[in-house]
């Protein structure tokens, strides 16, 4: 494994299961290019199991790596340290391995959302909103902890029963007239499943509710489609990519 990247003195790369849809090599790679980053790759691994991260960590030349979904909340005990607010969360998006080849997890999915979030939150102006979250995992879990930090109530949506959370047949008119702000954690309706949507009664949807969908390939899955369909506000998961990727990069270049 280690001869593929022989030529390159820094490794980095996204780590998850299928993801072949990625855009976070090719943003890499055009940000090495532009900015004349030499000896430095940025890969896609692939992986079926969490357990087989710890052949990508023998690398020696791999310095840090983002963690996409599933295996936010499952790569946890495979590191050697958490920062406070991924233990937090409980969740971790960017681990960098430092000189003493310490595996550190981070999160930045907390600072993507919450920045184009809460600049459009700002613009409806909502009068004490509320908030659904599809899906509970890990990035789930990063959504949960700014809407908290905001002041939003929120309930969890999920396919399996639990005292916790809704299930999808539990979202009605009155539910949906009652959480005008809807955020889409779950992978459904990404590349090449483009045709899958949350389950939800989209016609009880308005030009009153707003949209999030943490995907980001397609631009606009048939969730926001819906949603764009009744006259709400949508907003796809790209700009929270980039953001949460510069924000990477910071962590992986710096001394501490």
């Amino acid at each position: 494994m280690y001869s593929l990247y022989k030529n390159y003195k820094r490794i980095f790369g996204l780590i998850g299961r299928g993801i072949s849809y990625s855009f976070s090599r090719d943003y890499f790679m055009k940000k090495f290019k532009k900015e004349s980053i030499y000896e430095v790759t940025y890969e896609i691994f692939d992986i079926p199991k969490i357990e087989d991260v710890l052949r990508i960590f023998k690398n020696p030349s791999l310095k840090g790596c983002n963690i996409t979904i599933p295996y936010k909340k499952s790569i946890i005990p495979f590191l050697n340290k958490l920062m406070p607010e991924a233990k937090s969360i409980g969740s971790v998006n960017v681990v960098k391995i430092n000189e003493e080849k310490h595996r550190i997890g981070y999160n930045t999915d907390v600072l993507g959302f919450e920045f184009s979030f809460k600049k459009d939150i700002n613009k409806l102006s909502y009068k004490n909103p509320k908030a659904l979250i599809l899906g509970t995992g890990g990035v789930s879990r990063s959504v949960s902890f700014i809407l908290k930090r905001m002041g939003i109530p929120y309930r969890y949506v999920s396919r399996r029963k639990n005292k916790n959370f809704l299930v999808y047949e539990e979202v009605n008119q009155y539910l949906l007239e009652d959480h005008k702000i809807i955020i889409n954690c779950t992978p459904l309706g990404t590349f090449p499943n483009i045709h899958l949507c949350p389950p939800l009664p989209y016609k009880f949807l308005s030009s009153k509710h707003y949209l999030y969908d943490l995907v980001y390939n397609p631009s606009k899955t048939l969730f926001l489609k819906k949603g764009e369909e009744k006259g709400s506000t949508i907003r796809n998961g790209l700009e929270m990519l980039r953001i949460q990727a510069e924000e990477s990069w910071k962590i992986w270049n710096s001394l501490k």
